[in-house]
């Protein structure tokens, strides 16, 4: 490994989901690159990690692992498997997914979560997506300049930088600085029946997806043509509900 920066690359679509592929091939060009991601596709599995079973992990060409895990089993086994990184990493990246994570999409996301894994550990981190159609070299380009100035940039006291980041299927118009944005999925439960006349079920529904515009919103900026990028935090407290919090505990010390 040269003195240039390491970058640690996960995914949640598989280690070789095309936007996985894209994404190293274009971050080479300004770091050090070693992907460990997914042996199989791990899409909406969230922040869940395998406490309750063995993890497996082998190379599959040089610098590329395979985990077969989930998305934060991946990166944490790159963090902490020493025969992986010669030292801990100056970025981790997750992506290219292949489709949006917008508005509270973060909540599923294991792309998301991947990058967050890293982000736990004070590490900058970004997670990419592309929405459906637009091209995985173009997003993986877009995916190397925002992280060259995140590399460059003087990190912010506290937490670690965690960013998700969506790039627009059609011309982009530019960048742009989003709050999340709220995605409505048509809801519900579909039951079919096997052959031997049990149930199964297809949880989301039979419909589609909407979102809002409300402005600032990285749904919006999507719309119009615009990366989005949006700070993510890692804290989940609600301040203005500690009122709330504090009612429920003087409640039940009282019937106590």
């Amino acid at each position: 490994m040269s003195e240039r920066p390491l970058i640690l690359v996960s995914n949640d679509d598989g280690f070789f989901a095309p936007g996985c592929v894209a994404l190293r091939t274009a971050l080479r060009d300004i770091a050090d690159v070693v992907t460990v991601a997914p042996a199989s596709q791990q899409s909406a599995v969230s922040q869940a990690i395998s406490l309750h079973r063995p993890v497996r992990v082998h190379e599959v060409e040089p610098r590329v692992f395979a985990v077969d895990g989930t998305p934060a089993d991946s990166v944490y086994v790159g963090l902490f498997h020493e025969g992986i990184l010669p030292r801990r990493p100056d970025l981790v990246v997750s992506g290219v997914n292949h489709g949006p994570n917008l508005g509270n999409d973060v909540f599923y996301s294991g792309t998301v979560a991947a990058a967050r894994e890293a982000a736990f550990r004070g590490i900058p981190s970004m997670a990419f997506s592309q929405i459906g159609g637009g091209s995985m070299e173009r997003a993986g380009g877009v995916a190397r300049g925002l992280c060259e100035r995140l590399l460059r940039a003087e990190q912010p006291p506290g937490a670690a930088v965690l960013l998700n980041v969506n790039i627009p299927a059609g011309e982009i118009r530019g960048v742009r600085a989003c709050d999340l944005g709220e995605r409505r999925y048509d809801e519900g439960v579909v039951v079919r029946q096997d052959p031997r006349g049990r149930d199964y079920m297809w949880i989301g529904g039979e419909g589609g997806v909407t979102h809002g515009l409300r402005e600032g919103s990285d749904t919006e900026a999507v719309d119009q043509g615009f990366v989005s990028v949006t700070p993510l935090r890692l804290t989940m407290t609600q301040p203005e509900h500690f009122g709330m919090a504090s009612f429920v505990s003087a409640g039940h010390e009282e019937e106590s």
